[in-house]
């Protein structure tokens, strides 16, 4: 089974605006290598339910460098409250552990709906929320910050993302955190939940056929530094940006992203017929 030419300018074409989205919005950038690695994979002869759980594999080991990268710019500009991100991330590490084992036992369609249900429920929930009053300060609470950190490293593991998609709408609606703050943090967060995740989908993979060539368990090697290598570079990119736009118009931007994201995973696009 081999990987064609347009595979391969998809995948790094996708890596580019993976680290963009990263830095940019505090994302792993899951919500567009899924659709893209589920083409290749599908297109190269693979099992769609195999298919999404490479995927998703994959897409997790893609999140950590590039999250790496996008925190470490982010830090540089004052934007990562890392007593956040260390207590979210340790516990999101442990869910995400579980979330990917979970991954395992559903099938694949369901998964795909559950992500875009997920997302569009937290975008609307942005989109409608009052704006926090002026003097609303962030909580800075280790055990809120673990309590929180379980279920969204649970959900990471279970839909295969970096988790900043869920953790951004928490921080900011229930933590009073800034946008750019939020942003950067989650960054930073992602670094735990994908290392979890991306261990959990591996593990729970041994034995598994059919898998492509290249492949450590759900991860796909070849495709996994076909991504990561143009996201580590443009991560910075996306962090720059970030820092330029006034806290509303990022989190417009934002939204917009998240809703897209969720109106593709549920299929709308494909039933009305639209190329998108």
């Amino acid at each position: 089974m081999t990987i064609q030419l347009i595979f391969i300018i998809a995948l790094i074409l996708t890596g580019i605006a993976v680290g963009f989205a990263g830095g940019l919005l505090g994302l792993g950038g899951c919500f567009i290598m899924t659709p893209v690695q589920y083409w290749v994979l599908t297109s190269m002869g693979l099992d769609p339910g195999l298919a999404i759980l490479i995927a998703f594999g994959t897409n997790l080991a893609v999140v950590l460098p590039t999250a790496l990268s996008g925190a470490y710019g982010h830090n540089k500009k004052g934007a990562v409250a890392w007593n956040a991100a260390i207590s979210m991330g340790i516990a999101g590490f442990a869910g995400a552990l579980l979330g990917g084992y979970i991954a395992t036992l559903i099938p694949g369609e369901y998964l795909i709906a559950f992500f875009g249900v997920v997302i569009l429920l937290s975008a609307i929930r942005m989109l409608t929320a009052k704006p926090l009053s002026v003097d609303a300060k962030p909580v800075d609470n280790v055990i809120t910050f673990l309590i929180w950190g379980i279920p969204i490293g649970l959900l990471t593991g279970v839909i295969g993302i970096g988790g900043g998609v869920i953790l951004i709408p928490v921080m900011v609606l229930v933590l009073h955190f800034k946008m750019h703050t939020a942003v950067g943090t989650s960054t930073a967060f992602m670094i735990f939940t994908a290392l979890g995740g991306t261990i959990a989908y591996i593990i729970n993979s041994w034995g598994v056929a059919g898998l492509p060539a290249y492949s450590l368990g759900y991860v796909n090697l070849l495709q996994w530094a076909l991504l990561v290598i143009p996201s580590i570079l443009t991560a910075q990119v996306g962090v720059r940006v970030a820092h330029r736009l006034p806290a509303k118009q990022l989190k417009y931007v934002f939204i917009a992203v998240m809703i897209y994201m969720g109106l593709k995973m549920l299929g709308v696009f494909t039933f009305l017929g639209l190329p998108l």
